[in-house]
């Protein structure tokens, strides 16, 4: 990751997606693995404990696994390598049964579930923040009058609340859709290859279910290595909250603006402190490029170079994601509105304009009416919505 890229992400999502982080989970997997098939007697118990003794990610050169996974094209390889290498250390009759029955995309596949649900609860957890914080400006401005700018332009008088409430209701939309998502997304990827069959002594079923269950991931049934759209749709409800998010930080930013002063996010640009919904805007603009790649490799699942490509993308997506949602839920409640700023727009748009000309629409008690439907729909949004649950991806 560049300089550039990280001021856009947050340090606890670069630890999800850091190459310790990264084969600690693979690690993870591969412990599981043993146990499952020593559990069904598929390989000896000794192996196992020899094995899962070993997947310990402080006994690993975690660099080398990095470096020599570009010759590999995966970092599957190099992994099992080095494991089998310090499974041989201790019991040299355990090596054969390291990866038994397993592919390299089982193995990475299955790790980057386990980091996107600890990725998807970050992401819930400022999401839901940013929710909050809108609702309570809502209700704090219910009534504030100020001017509606459909298309950067002044329109009819509402309210600031109202104005709140229209930013939060996609919000709260994203994150429920989010977590469902998330729930048929992280599953447990293993018996794709034909010859796993005949490894597994037709027990490949039993060992999915209790890697799944191990490991807190879902059984999706089958493997999914071609069929990607559960895992594609995941990333598709990211876009979808980077989008959302942008567009709450661009009407701050319009809001914001010299000419209109009408809002402004706290902290101190001559100390270099920059807006918040500069991170959320950058975010928008990188994060359709991240889905479209996800969608442009989902025709060629198996195609080579599909997948990495897909991989590569995915840790991106969810550092812009997560760096929007904390940016904005770091901002919101500290967000000044200067109301004596919004009303002054509407008196001198009113007067601005020939007598008797200026119509209902720049009434200021308009917004009396719109801080009822503000409120009403605070009311609404406000009903317990239950955070991601990373327990459920298991059922």
């Amino acid at each position: 990751m560049s300089l550039f890229e990280a001021v856009l992400s947050t340090s606890e999502m670069r630890g999800v997606f850091s190459e310790r982080s990264v084969v600690d989970a693979m690690l993870r997997f591969e412990a599981a693995l043993a146990r499952a098939q020593a559990g069904l007697g598929l390989i000896p118990a000794s192996a196992a404990a020899s094995i899962a003794g070993s997947c310990k990610v402080e006994l690993f050169d975690v660099a080398k696994i990095v470096r020599d996974s570009g010759r590999a094209g995966s970092l599957a390889q190099p992994l099992v390598h080095s494991l089998k290498e310090a499974v041989g250390l201790f019991n040299v009759d355990a090596v054969p049964f390291v990866h038994f029955g397993c592919d390299a995309q089982a193995l990475v596949d299955s790790a980057m579930a386990l980091l996107t649900r600890e990725a998807v609860v970050l992401v819930d957890a400022d999401l839901a923040r940013a929710v909050q914080a809108l609702l309570a400006q809502a209700q704090r401005h219910a009534t504030t009058a100020m001017l509606a700018r459909p298309l950067g332009q002044p329109g009819t008088v509402t309210s600031f609340g109202r104005v709140c409430v229209e930013w939060a209701a996609p919000l709260a939309r994203r994150r429920a859709r989010l977590a469902e998502a998330a729930r048929q997304a992280l599953q447990v990827q293993f018996g794709a290859d034909a010859g796993v069959a005949d490894r597994m002594q037709g027990q490949g079923a039993a060992v999915r279910r209790q890697l799944a269950e191990a490991l807190g991931l879902r059984d999706p049934g089958g493997h999914w290595r071609s069929e990607r759209d559960d895992w594609i749709a995941l990333g598709c409800e990211l876009g979808l909250m980077v989008g959302s998010l942008g567009r709450v930080a661009s009407d701050i930013a319009l809001l914001g603006r010299s000419e209109i002063g009408e809002l402004a996010e706290a902290g101190d640009p001559a100390r270099g402190e920059r807006p918040a919904s500069v991170v959320a805007l950058a975010a928008a603009q990188r994060a359709p490029q991240r889905v479209a790649a996800l969608l442009a490799a989902m025709p060629q699942a198996l195609a080579p170079g599909s997948w990495q490509a897909a991989l590569a993308e995915w840790p991106q997506l969810l550092m812009s994601a997560h760096g929007s949602a904390r940016a904005l839920a770091d901002a919101l409640p500290g967000l000044q509105v200067d109301a004596v700023r919004m009303r002054s727009h509407i008196d001198r748009l009113r007067h601005a304009l020939p007598p008797g000309s200026a119509g209902d629409g720049l009434d200021p008690a308009l917004a009396e009416a719109a801080g009822v439907q503000a409120l009403a729909q605070v009311l609404a949004l406000q009903s317990p919505s239950e955070a991601f649950d990373p327990s459920d991806t298991a059922r």
